[in-house]
């Protein structure tokens, strides 16, 4: 097999381009293997799932936490 440069990919198109890299990526993500979570972690997530089903009002929505962080980092 031919290998391809840089030089190679320039004289594509931009459409062609953006094609390569998109099989690129993809032939990346369908041989990459997701990392397994640490019994740790998954005893985190367990305990952080019975807590919310004992008290579901306990949480706070994605917004407010988010404001919380942020506001006091506005300048």
């Amino acid at each position: 097999m031919r290998r391809i440069t840089v030089a190679d990919t320039l004289d594509l198109s931009l459409p062609e381009r953006i094609t390569l890299v998109e099989d690129i990526w993809d032939s990346i993500a369908a041989e990459a293997e997701s990392p397994e979570m640490t019994d740790e972690e998954k005893r985190i997530i367990v305990e952080r799932l019975e807590a919310y089903h004992r008290d579901p009002k306990a949480v706070s929505p994605w917004k407010e936490v988010y404001e919380r962080i942020v506001k006091p980092h506005e300048p």
